[in-house]
């Protein structure tokens, strides 16, 4: 698997992800992240939202920051 570097880290909230970059959005619906807008994701981590949907934060970390270099 290619390791792709970016902005995006595990610690990043999720509501900041959408907002700087909204080419996320449909990956992170697609993989089952489905209330991107919803209270809990202004307060929680990828890594914390990862954790509650059973994925790999590392790959999530690797697909957006792929989706955001395209």
């Amino acid at each position: 698997m290619e390791l792709y570097d970016g902005p995006v880290e595990m610690d990043d909230l999720v509501a900041e992800i959408v907002n700087l970059y909204p080419e996320t959005i449909e990956y992170l619906q697609s993989i089952g992240m489905h209330c991107l807008s919803c209270a809990s994701a202004q307060t929680e981590t990828l890594w914390e939202a990862c954790q509650v949907h059973g994925l790999r934060a590392a790959k999530v970390v690797d697909e957006l920051n792929r989706i955001i270099n395209e």
